[in-house]
């Protein structure tokens, strides 16, 4: 007890000489987190249920969001899903979804200054699952605050390819001729219809919990000049102190975009 007394207060003075080394620096505008390790983390704490797990993940994006909008972060995206992840086996997917949906309705709760959006395939999911991830994020329509979106069903090859398909359906029902639009095809085409409404800017930055070091898909559009930032513990036991050393990470990169 009296350790960890010790350490929290610790913890606070390293979280305030972090925060005073961060003053001035450049931050990243858009972050897309990478909140992997939550069934690892449960049975590392000697949990037989992952949802406790799912459950401590969905609790950590609360206070993420939290630290973000301290940090003056605009916009966060949160993978929480891929499509890939829903040919898991129904007794695991079944539970991460209900967490995923109460964590949606958590961050548009009445009162939170965040714009929430989910993207993905949602047409993967069940239908009733669909329409309740949709109908708590409308909760947030209007708000000026911080963009969050929440990734679920989300792959980043299943976007680029229905982005092209959105881009040539909204020609096509202009009355355009597809052999024109096949012509004057760019870049701006795609990075108009991706799933966001409000997320189609370049992410600046990507932080991966859990220790793995790939993308997996993520954002692969919008990440083309992304820094990455990989941290070796998993989802729930992430702090504020890693949030804060993936900041200075980030200030202390030279960004070249290619060139």
């Amino acid at each position: 007890m009296v350790l960890s007394v010790i350490r929290s207060a610790l913890e606070r003075v390293y979280e305030r000489r972090l925060s005073a080394q961060l003053e001035g620096l450049p931050r990243p505008q858009h972050v897309g987190v990478m909140v992997d390790g939550n069934r690892r983390w449960a049975r590392g704490a000697g949990h037989d249920d992952p949802r406790e797990g799912y459950r401590a993940g969905g609790a950590k994006v609360v206070d993420l969001l939290g630290w973000c909008s301290t940090a003056g972060i605009a916009h966060v995206t949160l993978f929480m899903l891929s499509d890939d992840n829903l040919h898991r086996p129904p007794e695991q997917i079944g539970p991460l979804i209900e967490v995923i949906l109460e964590t949606v309705r958590n961050i548009s709760a009445p009162g939170l200054p965040w714009h929430v959006e989910v993207i993905g395939s949602l047409e993967l999911l069940p239908h009733d699952t669909a329409v309740a991830l949709k109908e708590a994020a409308a909760r947030s329509d209007g708000r000026t605050g911080m963009d969050v979106d929440v990734a679920v069903g989300y792959g980043g090859r299943r976007e680029i390819v229905d982005a092209v398909k959105s881009a040539f359906n909204s020609h096509m029902d202009q009355g355009g001729d597809p052999a024109d639009l096949v012509e004057a095809f760019s870049e701006q085409h795609i990075s108009q219809h991706l799933y966001s409404s409000t997320g189609r800017d370049q992410t600046d930055f990507i932080i991966r919990t859990s220790g793995e070091q790939r993308l997996s898909g993520f954002l692969l559009w919008q990440s083309a000049y992304a820094e990455m930032h990989f941290v070796d513990c998993y989802w729930p036991a992430f702090r504020r102190i890693d949030f804060l050393r993936a900041l200075r990470s980030f200030a202390g990169r030279v960004r070249r975009f290619g060139r």
